[in-house]
């Protein structure tokens, strides 16, 4: 038997591999299980299924219906590919114990995965997580074929997206997005987002073109993961044909990216920032300023020029969910492009982030360049990096603990001013700069972040971490 761990956000593993239908089975055993023994008070034994692109996952999601409704749940099991956030919308307004999305997310194309959702409508949290695993294998599978489950109305057939589409319309000004005349883009990386905005948006005044929107199990050959290497084909294209901004979508559309008009990156930092100061200064919002340890420091130069309250979680946007589970948020954001609002679910929507966005424009009416700049100028410059290398797992704990007791003096020309060890270590120099190291949840990587005023200045630090891997 395959050994069955959770990471960050739910359980990942290679299709085939240890991804099989009787390792799905199991676990959703384990998870039907743990539901069972702990009912949630307010909720129905209903739980919703979905699934994203990726290589069979209908039929794991299948599989998946298939144990509930032997376990005697309702299931809800969408039709086709559907968007991550938009299972989690049905699991809140549906009053469902919980919900399983089928997918890896922006993993490569031969992972798949099992994420949980909680009754709240957002990602389980590490106890939950934990839980099933130890209902693991502790009874056999119970499972009803998908017809019969059809037939004893055990199993529904529905289309969860029109109620997460009309719960957009009124989390967003909808009527002057409407009106606005927006031309964008939206590179939907053969992901599940495909189609979503033209949807959202038939019949207004936007026009929108969807790029790289095929069903392509092998993502075009990319990890449908917003980030700029990703981007060459859109990039290409909007060199040509100009918009107001590129929207971007991961795998599962609950992470965003995004371009400006003319194939120029748009960080993810930079979209954070964007939306806080759009919430702050449009809409007069007030709360917490929820997010991951990974982030620009421009947040919270920002919420401190604001007055907002200023909140860093570890890494992992089931964090910042229980964050906003307390009440009082204006925004969560991780640097991964995950972001959450308020009255809506506690969990990442790229689509709503998206929207949002096009919101800022059509207030703004001026380029998303110009906001850009006049954030610069307030703040200054900014300017992350990030690379991904291996490192042995049995020598982490080491590294970790190196890190702690031999903190560098500086970080390139500034002293250290602090050093954060809640999720990795964090150096933070005295100009606001700063080096991380954090290890993967699952694999035999080690992830280094930096943050300076220059990309140049970031590179080093990079390259000082890289230096420190050598330490031990």
């Amino acid at each position: 038997m395959s050994q069955i761990k959770f990471g960050t956000d739910g359980w990942r593993a290679v299709i085939a591999e240890d991804f099989t239908f009787a390792n799905v089975a199991r676990v959703a055993q384990a998870t039907a299980d743990y539901w069972s023994a702990t009912p949630v008070a307010g909720t129905q034994k209903k739980v919703v299924v979905g699934y994203d692109r990726r290589f069979f996952s209908d039929r794991f999601a299948q599989t998946t219906a298939e144990v509930f409704a032997g376990n005697g749940f309702q299931v809800i099991l969408t039709p086709e590919a559907t968007p991550t956030p938009s299972v989690s919308f049905a699991v809140k307004q549906l009053r469902a114990v919980g919900g399983v999305m089928i997918t890896a997310s922006h993993n490569p194309p031969i992972f798949n995965g099992f994420k949980l959702k909680s009754h709240y409508g957002g990602s389980s949290d590490s106890e939950t997580c934990k839980a099933v695993e130890a209902f693991l294998d502790r009874n056999p599978v119970r499972t009803v074929k998908l017809a019969d489950g059809v037939r004893a109305k055990k199993i529904l057939i529905r289309d969860v997206r029109p109620a997460h589409y009309a719960a957009l319309k009124k989390l967003v000004d909808f009527p002057l997005i409407a009106k606005s005349k927006l031309r964008f883009a939206h590179e939907a990386l053969f992901g599940v987002g495909a189609g979503c905005f033209e949807q959202l948006l038939a019949g207004t005044t936007c026009r929108v073109t969807t790029l790289n929107g095929a069903h392509d199990v092998l993502f075009g050959g990319i990890n449908p993961e917003p980030i700029e290497k990703n981007y060459a084909k859109s990039q290409a294209y909007l060199r040509k044909h100009s918009h107001d901004i590129c929207l971007v979508t991961d795998g599962d559309a609950d992470r965003v990216g995004g371009m400006d008009g003319r194939g120029n990156l748009l960080s993810t930092h930079q979209l954070i920032c964007l939306l806080l100061r759009h919430l702050f200064v449009n809409r007069h919002g007030k709360g917490r300023v929820v997010v991951a340890l990974t982030t620009t420091s421009m947040v919270a130069k920002m919420c401190a020029a604001y007055g907002l309250e200023f909140v860093e979680t570890s890494v992992g946007f089931k964090y910042i969910c229980t964050e906003m589970l307390k009440g009082t948020v204006l925004i969560g954001a991780e640097e991964s492009g995950g972001i959450g609002f308020p009255g809506h679910v506690p969990e990442r929507d790229g689509i709503a982030a998206g929207m949002m966005l096009l919101e800022m424009l059509a207030t703004e009416r001026v380029s998303v360049n110009r906001l850009v700049a006049h954030l610069e100028k307030e703040f200054g410059p900014h300017r992350y990096d990030r690379i991904d290398t291996h490192f042995p797992l049995e020598k982490r704990a080491a590294l970790m603990e190196f890190c702690k007791t031999n903190p560098p003096a500086k970080l390139l020309r500034s002293p250290l001013a602090d050093v954060k060890t809640f999720d990795g270590v964090k150096f933070i120099a005295e100009d606001s700069s700063w080096l991380m190291l954090r290890g993967s949840g699952t694999e035999p990587i080690l992830r280094i972040y930096a943050e300076a005023k220059s990309l140049a200045d970031a590179r080093k630090l990079l390259q000082l971490g890289v230096g420190l891997t050598k330490r031990v």
